[in-house]
C-alpha cells in the first residue's frame, strides 16, 4: 500500500512539473502574438462604425454619424527614424486633411479642418504610456516612459489648427 501511494506521488509530481513547464513554454512563444489584445485599434473605413458607438469623453461637441468624414483606408509608414515630422494619409477626406506625427513616445494621428481638428488616433511606442486631453479650442496627446515625455498638442483657438511637438 505504502509502495502503491509513493508511486502516485511520484506521478503527480512528474505530470504537475510537464504541465507548468508546457503552459510556460507555450505562454513564452504566445506572447506579443496575434492573440494578445491589440494595443490600438487600426483606423479603416469599417471601424469608424465601433468608433462611433463608443466615443470617447470629450467636452467638444459631439458629431453626428452623417457628418463624419470617412477614415482613410490606408495610410502612409514613415521610412525615417523617431524624429518628428508630419506624414500625409494617402487618401484624406474632403472636410480635413489626416496627418500622422511620429514621435519617440509614440504616434498620433489628427484630421485637421479649416477651423478645428479632431484626434483620429494615438499609439504609444514600445515601453511608452499616454494619456489624452481635449477641450474646445485644442487636444493634447503626451506620452511617457519614466521621466520622459513627449507632449504632441494641436491648437486651433486663434486661426486654423497648428500641430506642435515638445519633449520635456
Amino acid at each position: 500500500m505504502r509502495r502503491g501511494l509513493v508511486h502516485v506521488l511520484a506521478w503527480l509530481l512528474a505530470t504537475g512539473a510537464a504541465v507548468t513547464l508546457s503552459w510556460w513554454g507555450v505562454h513564452t512563444v504566445m506572447t506579443g502574438t496575434a492573440y494578445d489584445p491589440p494595443r490600438a485599434l487600426p483606423v479603416t473605413a469599417a471601424d469608424t462604425t465601433a468608433q462611433r458607438s463608443r466615443p470617447l469623453p470629450s467636452p467638444t461637441p459631439a458629431r453626428t454619424p452623417s457628418s463624419r468624414p470617412p477614415a482613410p483606408t490606408r495610410a502612409r509608414t514613415p521610412a525615417h527614424g523617431t524624429t518628428p515630422s508630419p506624414t500625409a494619409s494617402t487618401s484624406a477626406p474632403a472636410s480635413g486633411q489626416v496627418k500622422a506625427y511620429d514621435t519617440d513616445g509614440g504616434r498620433a494621428v489628427f484630421e485637421l479642418g479649416a477651423s478645428s481638428a479632431t484626434l483620429v488616433s494615438a499609439t504609444p511606442g514600445t515601453g511608452w504610456s499616454m494619456q489624452v486631453w481635449k477641450t474646445e479650442t485644442w487636444i493634447r496627446v503626451e506620452f511617457s516612459r519614466g521621466t520622459d515625455r513627449v507632449s504632441v498638442f494641436c491648437t486651433w483657438h486663434d486661426g486654423p489648427p497648428h500641430v506642435e511637438i515638445g519633449t520635456y
